[in-house]
This record gives C-alpha cells, structure tokens and sequence, in this order.
C-alpha cells in the first residue's frame, strides 16, 4: 500500500512546494479533442491527460516556465532536439503537447512523435485553420462548464447533507447520504480504529489476497488511514489521502475534541469531491460534539460529588440550572424512543439532547431500553398542552426553573416522547417514573409528545396528606402491576388495545387483570362516578 500523503516535515532543506492548481476542474483531453470545430488530432501519446492550464511557447526549452498539467502550444520555431525537448516537458508535467503545422513545418516531425510515444506525451496536430487562441478559449470554456457543473453538484451535496442532519438519526443520516454522494463508503472511526458508524459500500478492488475479501482489505487500510490523523498526539495533519488497489481513500479528523475520525472508501476522485467531505465534516463535528448548553467541568464535579455521597439537592446548581436556587428549581424528565423502533446510539441521542436543549442525556441503558433526559427548567413553555388522558388539563405555566426564554419541549420529527411535569430536584424518581408512564401513553396514542400534568382542579382542593391517605385505604387490595393496569386502563378511556400496547401485553391480559381489579375492589368499573374516583386516587401515586 503507498504511504498516506501527509505534510513533510522541516527538516534539512526545504523542498519547493508545487504550486496549487487552478480553482477549476481539469479538463479531460478527451472533451478538447470532441470540439470538431477545432479539428485537433491526437496523434502519439495515450488518449487520458487533464488539462489544466494552456500555455503557448516557441522557447527552445520552456521548462523554466511551466507549472505542470499543461497544454503547451508551440509551432516548433526553435525546435531542434525533438527528444531532449520532450523530455523537458515531461519533467516539467506539462500535460500534452498540441504542435501547429505551417508555417514552419509542414508536418508533424516523426522524430517529434516518436519521442511523444516513448515519453508517453499525448501529442496533437493543430491543423492551420486553427488559432491557438482558439484551443484556449475553447479550454476556458470547458473549464467554466466544468466548474458549474462542480458548484451545482456541491449545492445538492450541501442541501442533502443538511436535510440528513435533522433527520432523527443525523449521524447516520449523514453519513448514508455522503456515501450516496461520492458513490462509496463512508465510515465514523474512533482513535483506536472502532466503527461508530458506517454506510454504503466501499469499491471492488481487484484484489486476490488468499483467504481475504477486498471489502476487508479497504476497512483494514481505513483503519489505518484514520489511526494518521486522529488526534492523539500533536502535529497530527487533520485530513490524508491514500490509495489502495484501484481504491482511493481519505481521512479527516473531526472537531469537537472526541478524537473521531471521518474514513472515505471510493472508486476515485471527482472534482468537488473534497468539498463535499468537507461539509459532511463540519456536520458530523457538531453532531458528535458535546452539548455545550450546561458546563462539561460542572457535570464532572457534579457526578464527582454524587458518587462520593452529596445528595441530588447539592449537585443540581452545577448541571445547568439558571434558577437562583437551583436545589429548589424545576426539572422535567423525558423519556424517548424512535418513532421506527430502532434503538438510538450515543450519537443519535445526544443528537435529541442538543434539539431540547439538554446535555444530560443517558442512552446507555441497553436495547430495548428508552432514552431519558434531563431538562433544567419547566421543559415546557408557553401554549404547550401536557396530555396524559385528561384532555382538559390546561397547559402549564412556566415555573421558576426555567432558563430565559423557557425551554420549549415540542414534538421532535421521528422520535415518541413522554415527560414528567416539572419537578424537584429531589422528585426526580418519581418524575421518572411519570415520564415513563408518559412514554407508554405516547405510543398507545401514536401520539408525538405526552406530557404528565400536576394535579390541578378540584383535586387541588384537597390537601395532599388526606389526598394521599384517602387512596392508599381505597387500593390497598391491589398489587403494583394490577394497580399500574387500572390507571393505564382509566388513562386511556378503557381501550383495551391501546392499555396493551402502553403495557406491552396481550389485550385478553388487560381484561383479566381489569376485571381482577373489579373483584378486589368490589366496584363496578363501568360506573363514571366509580371510574372518577379511581382515577383521582390512582393520580395521587
């Protein structure tokens, strides 16, 4: 495999730097010798050369005055050593050589072709109709064809890539897309090699390593690629180009300080290519990066503090509160899931975190399992409407916890949530528990955002200490899991296929267990005023 190309270190003399090319595409030799009209004619050489200049010279050796990847024009004035001349231009790159007969020849020399053949210099006869000023305008023209179709690809690429990026799974949505732009493979590495995220496949390659697939030998050279610029140690270059077998790759180390790296597998390099992979770099970094909307430090010293025994209470200043007295201040819970079902990675809820507003975010629990979140502050705002079975619950104020402007909790495209009403700092199992119960009522509902209100109305009329006593004496005869299906039950109106997606059991289950609840209670459940009071109980839990 070639060495990866990185920036060459100062050390001894320093070597000149080849100058950068033009802010255009190169133009395929195969495109100016389409022109009819110029009526060029390739004559010694291969057919495949991209041009990026064209330069007209009768020096005998112009070799001090080219820049590589040109078409030099030239009616050979001076030409007398065809071989040496060749030679010259080959070592200067220049990319072909277009040779005009009349006046001064009246044809190509055959010396002048033979040496293009064995040089491997594409050679073309400018017949004498044709100016060079025409070859060269004719070049600019294909040049600026070419950069407009290299712009108009960039601007799908970018509104593609962006689109992907509010996409509930942005990381991954990102890159599926940039694999579908360049037509490859594009994988999320760590510093240690590990695949975060991958999409699209990476090129055949004609490879025939005994016992080994060419698809493992470009995730083999990937990895060793990303290990270049991961940024593990200083002076790492932040991008790197490779080739293997007919492959070529790139590297790219993203922002944010996670030492994540972006890996590119394709057929070959288009131009626009770079910029394309640029964009999806700068997305993917604020993606990956960590929220920055409460204190990385303050967190740590926060989970410093619990872990050596200081109460919820003590730590909840340091997790992003602007309430004066954050012990005292709102939180509020969420509970999330994918709207598809699929399970959310790290990336992908931190992702969620960062739309709400949230850097505590906790998606580490296994599969299954949903993803729940911390928002200092009411977490809701103005004109939000909580649900949770009572559809006449008005909508929440906004409580002292929340930070200017409030933090509006709204439904977010692609994923079920459910939250706890604001709570404090010293409720939080409860208000997980609540959001949970939200989650499942959520998704009973096929509904985007549940919200679990406080008590309000009449049954804030009544002091909480009897409110509490009262329902401990009326469902003391039910169980835990009996007592959970009365009031999913009761939540949902009575439907019993709705409680037994909410609960995740069969519907004949929910009945059972209902009427179990009828029995115990010795109530008839289908009595509104009964329902009611169970209902105003079960809230007070």
């Amino acid at each position: 495999m070639d060495e990866p190309s990185m920036p060459n270190s100062a050390t001894g003399a320093s070597q000149p730097t080849p100058p950068a090319g033009p802010p255009t595409p190169p133009i395929p030799l195969a495109e100016l010798l389409a022109r009819e009209e110029l009526g060029l004619r390739l004559i010694a050489g291969p057919a495949e050369a991209d041009l990026l200049w064209v330069h007209t010279s009768e020096m005998a050796d112009p070799y001090p005055y080219l820049l590589g990847g040109e078409l030099l024009l030239s009616a050979g004035v001076l030409l007398t050593d065809p071989d040496h001349y060749v030679g010259r231009l080959v070592e200067a790159g220049a990319a072909a050589l277009g040779f005009g007969v009349r006046p001064v020849h009246e044809t190509v020399p055959r010396a002048l072709i033979e040496a293009c053949d064995r040089e491997g210099l594409p050679l073309l006869e400018v017949g004498p109709k044709t100016p060079f000023t025409a070859i060269a305008r004719a070049v600019w023209r294909l040049m600026a064809e070419a950069r407009h179709r290299e712009l108009r690809r960039v601007t799908r690429a970018q509104q593609a890539l962006a689109t992907a990026a509010a996409r509930p799974d942005p990381v991954a949505a990102v890159l599926h897309q940039l694999a579908t732009q360049l037509g490859g493979r594009a994988v999320l590495l760590t510093a240690r090699g590990e695949e975060v995220h991958a999409a699209g496949r990476a090129p055949v390659e004609e490879v025939r390593a005994a016992g080994r697939r060419p698809d493992q030998e470009a995730a083999g050279a990937l990895i060793r690629l990303a290990r270049v610029v991961a940024r593990e140690r200083p002076g790492s270059p932040s991008s790197a180009t490779d080739t293997h077998g007919g492959t070529h790759l790139s590297a790219y180390a993203l922002g944010g300080g996670q030492g994540l790296v972006l890996a590119l597998a394709t057929r070959g390099r288009e131009s626009g290519d770079h910029t394309v992979a640029g964009i999806a770099v700068v997305l993917l970094s604020l993606l990956a990066a960590p929220h920055q909307g409460a204190d990385a430090a303050g967190r740590s010293a926060a989970l410093v503090r619990m872990l050596l025994g200081a109460s919820p209470a003590e730590v909840a200043p340091l997790l992003g509160s602007t309430d004066p007295d954050a012990s005292t201040g709102s939180w509020t819970v969420v509970h999330a899931r994918r709207a598809d079902g699929a399970p959310a990675d790290a990336l992908t809820a931190g992702a969620l975190g960062a739309s709400l507003g949230t850097a505590l975010v906790d998606a580490g629990r296994g599969p299954g399992e949903a993803v729940r979140l911390l928002l200092p502050g009411d977490g809701e705002g103005p004109g939000d409407e909580p649900r949770n079975g009572d559809p006449a619950a008005p909508a929440a104020p906004p409580g002292r916890g929340s930070p200017p402007g409030g933090i509006r909790l709204t439904p977010q495209p692609g994923w079920t949530l459910g939250a706890s009403a604001p709570t404090p700092v010293t409720a939080l199992d409860t208000a997980d528990a609540l959001a949970a119960r939200a989650l499942a009522h959520a998704r009973a509902t096929r509904s985007p955002l549940t919200v679990d209100s406080p008590t309000r109305g009449l049954a804030a009329l009544v002091p909480p200490e009897q409110a509490a006593a009262h329902a401990r004496a009326l469902l003391a005869p039910l169980t835990a899991p009996l007592a959970e299906t009365l009031r999913c039950w009761l939540s949902l109106h009575g439907s019993w296929d709705r409680t037994a997606v909410a609960l995740g059991v069969h519907r004949n289950t929910v009945r059972q267990r209902i009427g179990r609840c009828g029995e115990l209670l010795g109530a008839d459940l289908d009595d509104m005023d009964v329902r009611t009071e169970l209902w105003f109980a079960l809230r007070q839990g």
